[in-house]
């Protein structure tokens, strides 16, 4: 015990003595811990939201093409949509027992930004396992679809300013520069927040995508323009995508082989989850390239580590033959500087946790604006364990060769005047 309160004052000692060389180690040290520990975080938790986020449906029904384009632009509303599908191969999957819900999608147009997704009021009713489901916030009610009404997003309320009554038309396209529509609609509820990217989006009923002025509708083969007052054909109506919520499992296996093997006009991206996974691991290596990148940095701490400890080393050399000379053994020197190699590293792991903060959140503001997705700063992650311990060992890794060098210290030669 009197050993290692030895060691510790012998180790304060020093960090006062030399702060300023210390400050800057460390801070190098906490760098390096922060970017281990952001990179892994962020890579991880991304990776989770895209593939395993709270999403109420099974698998996704669209136009023939690309089944990840086909997710992102319904399920995270990041892409432009593929095409169309005809309103008869939605009412068809509707019908089928296999399926549970088939909640059909329209988008084209935006307000400010935000995209505009024309759909039914089923939607509402699906809840995810592992999250919220869109529930308007007190006050607030779903729209009636046959009328003029709107449910906005919490990001869409929060940013554009609409609340509970207020009117807005949308306007066409998902660019900048559209035209706007004639059609004006009022704002009936704002969705409670769920962390996903549907608090972008503002929510009115399919019957108005139809009907909006400059929209033109092909589901028949030809261009139709719906007139006010007058019903519309089933055969003209088609939408960009259908949600699809199985009643086991099974059903996803048939209606894939159904659809994308054997049908030509659709296709059916099932399940969601492997499909982002898939992405992700051909997007794989831009992590592992970042994670290299981190692990340099932890080098670069620690060789600033060793350089700071090994060059200070001939300074200190009359420090350690006189603690030799008082009956400190060279096991007790060479613990010494390991120890303080092992608390600058230890000091700046605790500062790394700051560096990992202010890292997610710039990264999770700038993504949330980007897809939705929420990432949450202080959410555990393994490397919120090893990272810090590995900076340690590190550090500990870099004080050997100072501490052979203190180890090696010949008492006399040091002592002896004008050394």
């Amino acid at each position: 015990m009197k050993t290692l309160l030895g060691l510790l004052l012998i180790v304060r000692r020093s960090l006062r003595q030399h702060a300023v060389s210390t400050t800057v180690t460390a801070l190098s040290a906490a760098l390096a811990a922060g970017l281990v520990m952001a990179v892994v975080g962020i890579s991880a938790q991304t990776r989770l939201a895209f593939t395993e986020g709270a999403v109420a449906f099974d698998a996704v029904l669209g136009a023939r093409g690309s089944a990840l384009q086909l997710i992102l632009n319904t399920v995270f509303h990041l892409e432009t949509s593929p095409g169309n599908i005809p309103w008869e191969l939605y009412q068809t999957v509707k019908a089928d027992r296999r399926v549970t819900a088939a909640v059909p999608f329209a988008v084209g147009d935006s307000y400010r930004g935000f995209r505009v997704v024309g759909t039914t009021e089923e939607l509402f009713a699906l809840k995810p396992a592992n999250g919220p489901g869109l529930e308007p916030e007190p006050g607030g009610r779903l729209f009636d679809p046959a009328r003029r009404e709107a449910v906005v997003g919490s990001v869409v309320a929060q940013r554009s300013g609409l609340r509970v009554g207020s009117k807005f038309n949308p306007t066409h396209g998902v660019e900048a520069g559209g035209v706007t529509h004639e059609e004006e609609y009022v704002v009936v509820g704002v969705l409670k927040p769920t962390n996903s990217p549907s608090d972008r989006v503002v929510w009115i009923p399919l019957e108005g995508i139809f009907r909006m002025k400059g929209h033109v509708l092909r589901g028949a083969g030809e261009e139709f323009a719906a007139t006010p007052g007058q019903a519309i054909d089933d055969k003209h109506k088609e939408v960009s995508a259908v949600l699809l919520k199985f009643r086991a499992p099974q059903a996803g296996f048939a209606l894939s082989d159904l659809v994308n093997r054997q049908g030509k006009v659709a296709t059916l991206a099932w399940p969601i989850g492997a499909v982002m996974a898939d992405l992700f691991e051909k997007l794989g290596w831009m992590s592992r390239v970042l994670g290299v990148v981190a692990w340099l940095v932890v080098a670069v701490a620690a060789g600033s580590i060793l350089a700071s400890l090994y060059n200070a080393m001939n300074e200190r050399r009359r420090e350690f033959a006189i603690l030799r000379a008082l009956g400190a053994r060279r096991s007790t020197v060479f613990s010494a500087i390991v120890l303080e190699s092992s608390t600058i590293a230890g000091i700046g792991a605790i500062l790394g946790f700051a560096v990992y903060a202010a890292i997610v959140a710039v990264a999770a503001g700038v993504i949330r604006e980007q897809t939705g997705v929420v990432l949450e700063a202080w959410r555990f992650d393994e490397s919120m364990a090893w990272t810090p311990l590995g900076i340690v060992a590190a550090g500990a890794l870099a004080g050997l060769a100072p501490a052979y060098k203190a180890y090696s210290t010949d008492v006399a030669e040091n002592l002896a005047p004008g050394s």
